[in-house]
């Protein structure tokens, strides 16, 4: 069985830091592309990273870009998200997708 499961949200004051973790089991980790996802109270659930572990090509979408850094463990079947200079508009629930499915998501919050 396939599973995902996030972890390291918090509440932090903007301009800290946080390290998020998506650890995942049931597949072959190194065969697939592990994305990074938000959802904003109100508002639609958004991809912003993601990273191909066949190749470790990544990608962020501009509002992260240059803040969030994406890596991957293959050893731990572990993939991090480094997010630096957080700001009170990161505050969401941030979920990790991969292999058609979705971990349960942790919150991060960001105080002005």
């Amino acid at each position: 069985e396939v599973h995902l499961v996030e972890s390291g949200g918090g509440l932090v004051q903007a301009g800290g830091s946080l390290r998020l973790s998506c650890a995942g089991s049931g597949f072959t980790f190194d065969d697939y592309a592990i994305g990074w996802a938000r959802q904003a109270p109100g508002k639609e659930r958004e991809g912003f990273s993601c990273i191909k572990n066949s190749d470790g090509s990544i990608d962020y979408a501009s509002s992260v870009k240059g803040r969030f850094t994406i890596s991957s463990d293959h050893a731990k079947n572990t993939v991090y998200l480094q997010m630096n200079n957080l700001k009170p508009e990161d505050t969401a629930v941030y979920y990790c997708n991969g292999h058609d499915s979705w971990g349960p998501g942790t919150q991060v919050t960001v105080s002005p």
